[in-house]
């Protein structure tokens, strides 16, 4: 009615219509139960992620948002009553809050009424994550959709979601990014125990095999590959001191001394060490693979306000089917670069964590059509090009033409990319992508950057469908030195129909468990000269239905390290009982 939106009998502002509009679509696409689970999830991802920032000092503005200090209880108690003494400190002082799309007069004006504190708060708290959007896209999308219709209400009373987060959980306990990891862990605790031990649904992997990695045991996988690697080509490096659990290497003989010496670099640049997790969870591998990549950045002298970049830009790769915590392992990282730059925030930096997408529903035809159709692209073009009759020795070296450019990415290749990831959020990091389609990857991309910064709306919105699709293919098409994973743990029995079928007809040696093809896959993603680093159930060592996959590691690899576990490594919350050994083989030969 006019500027106002109806529903259920109540007025909200007319953009709101829209909003509800776009929600009931997608529900419609989705189901409710899975939008409002994704709903649930964003909104917990961000109000972790905020407290995390507040209580480290990361926001620009310097006031807590969903929690506040004994100054302002002091301050509050003159002012208003004690009562709600608890109220988060941003409310206390929205007026001085520099933030997108805040209207100050309205804060002003809301903050006199006197009560309404609700709707204020619901206001600078949307700004505040609308201003965390530049630097971490990936958990604070611009909010202006149905997300901010499903921001719970209340938040300022005793019992909501907030107050029990600040509440319950005390503040000495988010020293550590860790922290993230353990929360995710309880969070999908419920549903884990609702699914484990059944056929699981598709949706329901990731809740069904993650299972967060204890520190002791990250350490020992990533200072026995990544570590050895650095201590093999550097033995004399002061790292040694710093790893606590690095295996040495165990006296050889004089022959296998120059074998080994004729494999061992002579240098390592720090900027070309890669690391991937291929299924990567809340990021906890990642976070400690940092710690040891500063390190060996810092022994070679590099400025300290480069190596979080670097870091980010050039070393660290993950995987994940599950959005959620793939943008909590995202957020770690931003933490762990926050903490040794202020500014990571502002140079647009990103971390190569991606969450796989699925192309279901997508239309090669159609796709390639718009990828092809001719953009007009500025470029600077040499004298050469330039009109004839202009005198050379008057014209300038260069000039800025616009060119019709045409596309010449193939359907076939578009269709092949389409095919290969249509299960994607099921096979996850198990897909392979064939050598010939690797091999024009990084054409493709180039043309969908293209088209986005220079296409139609329809080419820009096709560009943005496809561009993840070629990034995972990209991730997963490489070669890295270090691979280092806690493997999803499913057995064949237990396995969504489509996973069984591929794992069936793609691993063969390690289909009868989800970790024994992960094992398959960290290997070739190492590579000849690779080292892979798995925390996996200890059954594929002894058991029958490995033997296949037993014969392969013994006649093509070598086990560098190895540590059976047993039952006591893991605290799985349910008191599962997880059998397990940790493992660094190596490619023989």
């Amino acid at each position: 009615q006019g500027d106002v939106a109806i529903i259920a009998g109540r007025a909200f502002p007319g953009a709101v219509a829209a909003k509800r509009k776009r929600l009931e679509e997608r529900i419609r696409r989705q189901g409710f139960d899975q939008v409002m689970e994704a709903m649930a999830y964003t909104w917990f991802n961000r109000f972790v992620a905020i407290r995390f920032m507040e209580l480290h000092g990361y926001l620009d503005h310097g006031y807590r948002v969903l929690s506040t200090t004994n100054h302002t209880n002091e301050r509050r108690c003159i002012s208003r009553s004690c009562n709600d003494s608890w109220l988060p400190e941003i409310l206390e002082y929205g007026e001085h809050v520099d933030l997108p799309g805040v209207d100050q007069d309205k804060v002003v004006e809301l903050k006199l009424a006197g009560n309404k504190d609700e709707e204020l708060y619901r206001m600078l708290l949307i700004a505040q994550c609308n201003a965390l959007h530049k630097a971490m896209p990936f958990l604070f999308e611009w909010i202006n959709d149905a997300t901010e219709l499903l921001l719970p209400e209340n938040l300022l009373h005793s019992d909501s979601v907030i107050r029990k987060l600040v509440k319950e959980i005390p503040e000495e306990d988010w020293r550590e990014v860790e922290i993230i990891g353990w929360l995710y862990q309880f969070y999908i605790s419920e549903k884990k125990d609702q699914v484990i031990g059944k056929v699981v649904k598709s949706e329901d992997i990731p809740a069904a095999t993650q299972l967060f990695t204890p520190n002791w045991i990250v350490k020992y996988m990533v200072q026995n590959t990544l570590g050895r690697q650095w201590m093999a080509t550097y033995p004399n490096s002061s790292l040694k001191q710093q790893m606590e659990f690095y295996i040495e290497p165990a006296e050889q003989t004089p022959e296998v001394q120059e074998q080994l010496k004729a494999i061992t670099p002579d240098s390592l640049n720090p900027e070309e060490l890669t690391l991937l997790d291929p299924a990567c969870g809340s990021g906890h591998i990642l976070v400690e693979t940092y710690d040891l990549l500063k390190a060996i950045y810092q022994e070679r002298g590099y400025r300290k306000k480069d190596i979080p970049r670097l870091i980010l830009e050039k070393n660290l790769y993950g995987l994940e089917i599950d959005d959620r915590s793939a943008q909590l392992a995202a957020f770690a990282l931003m933490m762990k670069a926050r903490a040794d730059d202020r500014h990571i925030f502002e140079n647009g930096t990103q971390p190569h964590v991606l969450a796989i997408q699925e192309s279901k529903g997508l239309d090669a035809g159609k796709m390639t059509e718009a990828l092809n159709e001719p953009i007009l692209k500025v470029e600077l073009l040499p004298r050469e090009f330039l009109f004839e009759e202009m005198e050379e020795e008057r014209a300038p070296l260069f000039s800025r033409k616009r060119l019709s450019i045409k596309g010449e990415i193939s359907q076939a290749d578009v269709a092949q990319l389409i095919d290969l990831f249509e299960h994607g959020k099921t096979f996850g990091s198990l897909i392979r992508v064939p050598e010939e389609l690797a091999e024009k990857l990084s054409t493709i991309a180039k043309r969908v950057e293209d088209v986005l910064a220079y296409g139609d709306m329809f080419g820009r919105a096709v560009a943005k469908l496809i561009r993840p699709i070629i990034e995972q293919a990209q991730i997963l098409s490489s070669y890295y030195d270090v691979v280092v994973t806690n493997p999803p743990y499913m057995k064949g029995t237990q396995m969504p129909s489509e996973l069984k079928k591929y794992t069936e007809c793609s691993y063969p040696l390690s289909k009868a468990n989800l970790f024994a093809c992960f094992i398959e896959r960290a290997l070739e993603l190492a590579g000849r000269n690779g080292l892979a680093a798995l925390i996996t159930l200890h059954g594929w060592m002894f058991t029958t239905r490995y033997d296949r996959l037993r014969g392969m590691l013994l006649d093509n690899h070598s086990l560098v390290v190895a540590g059976h576990l047993g039952a006591n490594a893991f605290d799985t919350i349910s008191g599962e009982v997880v059998q397990t050994a940790m493992f660094v083989p190596c490619l023989s030969g």
